[in-house]
């Protein structure tokens, strides 16, 4: 394979690709072959877009004395929204959400600041705007309704900024299709409830007319790889 181009692309379109698709479908494990391979053509470089809430409780809670209780506190409010969406959140379920759309979206801008310093950037999942809920990588607390105008607050600074990050298009998104059964069995420890809606949820987004590149995730991983470096090189050629 022939050196890429390098050409800066600029906004809406980022030098970005995107790895998206349900847990268990092969996100990671691709992201990873991708950039190892693409990083000696080019700068490149890997990048999570998760809203990160397991990684940010887990730090919470290795902190002295208070890390622990307050850990699980903000995971019980966290969890509140998810396992009841219709209901208003309390300002501090809602407080707890929007810092974590703040975190994810001091990643996006890190990303683009990479973008233009001419980076090339795998990232494994990215932001939409179309259905909500952290589940789809879309705003939480669009899923939630009423609540007083500190929290109808919050939730109108959150949608913007994925308004705002979805704005972005990636050069490539490539979504790996999976069936929720698969996904359960690479991912036991994941709720099949969560897995069912993301396996049913994910196909339909269009992530706002990005080019797509769908697979099958459970396809051998040499495959998955090599289709996505064909359709990464005709974009960047």
């Amino acid at each position: 394979m022939g050196q890429y181009n390098t050409r800066k692309i600029n906004p809406p379109f980022v030098r970005v690709i995107a790895i998206v698709g349900c847990d268990g479908s092969g996100k990671s494990t691709l992201a990873t072959a991708l950039v190892n391979h693409l990083a000696e053509k080019i700068p490149t470089q890997l990048l999570y877009l998760g809203q990160s809430s397991g990684r940010i409780g887990e730090w919470i809670t290795k902190l002295p004395i208070i890390g622990a209780p307050f850990g699980r506190y903000l995971r019980g409010k966290a969890a509140k929204v998810h396992d009841s969406p219709s209901l208003p959140p309390g300002n501090v379920s809602a407080f707890v959400i929007f810092l974590l759309s703040c975190w994810r979206a001091w990643k996006f801008r890190k990303m683009l600041q990479k973008s233009r310093q001419g980076y090339l950037l795998v990232t494994d999942r990215y932001p939409q705007v179309e259905v909500p809920g952290f589940r789809f990588d879309g705003p939480q607390l669009a899923k939630t309704v009423g609540g007083n105008r500190w929290v109808c607050l919050l939730r109108k600074w959150e949608l913007s900024l994925y308004r705002w990050m979805a704005s972005y298009i990636p050069l490539l998104l490539i979504r790996l299709g999976i069936d929720e059964q698969t996904a359960f069995s690479r991912k036991p420890d994941h709720s099949l409830v969560a897995l069912h809606e993301k396996t049913t949820v994910i196909p339909l987004l269009n992530f706002n007319g990005a080019t797509i590149l769908e697979l099958d995730g459970r396809q051998p991983a040499d495959f998955i790889f090599s289709e996505s470096l064909r359709s990464i090189q005709a974009e960047l050629s």
